[in-house]
């Protein structure tokens, strides 16, 4: 699909904001620290008072509103010693992108396995320029020529976590409205000691991660990463995800624990489906990815409105055997296991962990250079949207006809979305090799 580029400029808080040198939490600068992108399609209202230019006007306007608030966010970030970063907030400010393209909104066909949608998304060249160059947050707006919009925001993952790129979306979409905030971000990151200097040692026999499985009789991932992959969108209806909720509490190994989760069920019932698909050994090694949400396991609570990384990334592990052979209960609990050891004891001592990092250049993904761990064959990893507001956001033409990543390739990556049609029904997004999909979708619907 192609696409005309109409105007780009950078938009800057419509206020005069803090300027200063901000430290970033630990959590902030390891893993993945390039864009991210998600991709919100909408059409346009049946009464057309609202113009598809005075919409892209007030989405500008509206931003430039909304960075008085998320202030660091308009800033750039700088290298420091160790591999590290920090955040300059100068309010240098956003890029804004206007394109347009000839195409139809059904010229995307099946939105979730379109090859197009990344003719949606900010192109950001980071093979010219550095990472202290980059805007932290770039925003494309596409008009498709049946008057329907995109918007794709690409924000740096150095920023915000997943729950906090929903959250400022989100509140973005309430000023475009005319509303005002639901919530002011909480900024201080030294509420996870940003900036601390620690001068004890990590306990010798803790390790904050650990590096998943290979495949039996390989020696790394290189042979797995290069296999094509594909993508396909199934559906689990409430009645479904009730009652896959009811095998697996059925059968949990410790009657006495409290009810597996939606998250714990659905992504047992994955590992499971997907251990069997691949054809694994029995004895083969499967690693399940994790990331824990530690806002509530700290003591004190982390606010639910902190604007910054807060997630641990953690990996529990089984037997593709044990997995294929035993209940839905076994699988959850592996999971459940690994979740409930991340309390706030665990979180410091992470903390810690990475205090006493001389260099963090090992443990950075830097710009998609694929340098951290693997969770494609024999591993996997499941995120849950399910409970951040990424769907239903009206910046003004009602709510989208699509919401979701821009990219979904890698293999073993699974996204759990809440169905549009919010009847409960919940949307898995599944990657995998392209001989175990056949497979898998089979298995999916035969184990419920």
């Amino acid at each position: 699909m192609k696409v005309s580029f109409t105007s780009s400029s950078l938009v800057t808080p419509s206020k005069p904001t803090w300027n200063g040198i901000m430290q970033l939490a630990d959590w902030d600068q390891i893993g993945y620290i390039s864009h991210i992108s998600t991709v919100h399609i909408y059409k346009p209202p049946h009464k057309q008072e609202n113009s598809s230019i005075a919409f892209i006007n007030n989405l500008k306007d509206s931003l430039s509103r909304l960075l008085v608030h998320f202030y660091p966010i308009a800033g750039r970030l700088r290298w420091i010693n160790g591999g590290r970063l920090e955040l300059d907030c100068n309010a240098l400010g956003v890029q804004f992108i206007v394109a347009e393209t000839k195409a139809k909104l059904y010229d995307l066909g099946e939105f979730s396995t379109s090859s197009e949608m990344t003719s949606l998304a900010p192109r950001i060249d980071y093979e010219n320029t550095s990472l202290e160059e980059h805007p932290l947050l770039y925003i494309q707006i596409t008009k498709f020529q049946c008057g329907s919009i995109s918007i794709c925001p690409a924000m740096s993952h150095v920023i915000v976590d997943g729950r906090c790129a929903s959250y400022f979306l989100a509140e973005w979409a309430n000023f475009a409205r005319g509303e005002s905030l639901d919530f002011l971000p909480f900024l201080d990151k030294r509420i996870l000691r940003a900036g601390e200097i620690l001068t004890k040692p990590t306990p010798p026999n803790f390790v904050p991660f650990v590096t998943p499985p290979l495949l039996i009789g390989q020696k790394d991932v290189n042979q797995e990463r290069e296999k094509e992959t594909t993508v396909t969108m199934l559906k689990l209806t409430k009645n479904q995800v009730d009652l896959l909720k009811k095998a697996a509490n059925e059968t949990r190994p410790d009657k006495s624990s409290r009810p597996y989760s939606r998250y714990e069920t659905i992504s047992g019932h994955i590992w499971k489906c997907t251990s069997k698909a691949r054809g694994h050994k029995a004895e083969q090694k499967t690693g399940f990815g994790i990331s824990v949400d530690i806002r509530k396991r700290m003591q004190p609570s982390i606010p639910q409105n902190f604007f910054g990384n807060s997630t641990i990334d953690v990996v529990a592990d089984a037997c593709s055997g044990d997995l294929v052979t035993k209940p839905l209960g076994y699988a959850a609990s592996r999971i459940r296991e690994t979740i409930d050891k991340v309390d706030a004891m665990f979180v410091h001592l992470t903390i810690d962990f990475w205090k006493n990092q001389e260099d963090f250049s090992p443990f950075q993904d830097v710009h998609g250079c694929d340098e951290g761990p693997f969770y494609g064959n024999p591993n996997l990893g499941v995120t849950s949207w399910l409970t951040l507001p990424f769907l239903g956001l009206d910046f003004g033409w009602g709510r989208e006809v699509y919401m979701g990543p821009v990219t979904h390739d890698i293999d073993g990556d699974f996204i759990l979305c809440p169905d549009n049609s919010g009847d409960g029904s919940v949307i898995v997004r599944a990657c995998l090799q392209v001989p175990h999909m056949k497979a898998f979708k089979k298995l999916f619907y035969d184990y419920v």
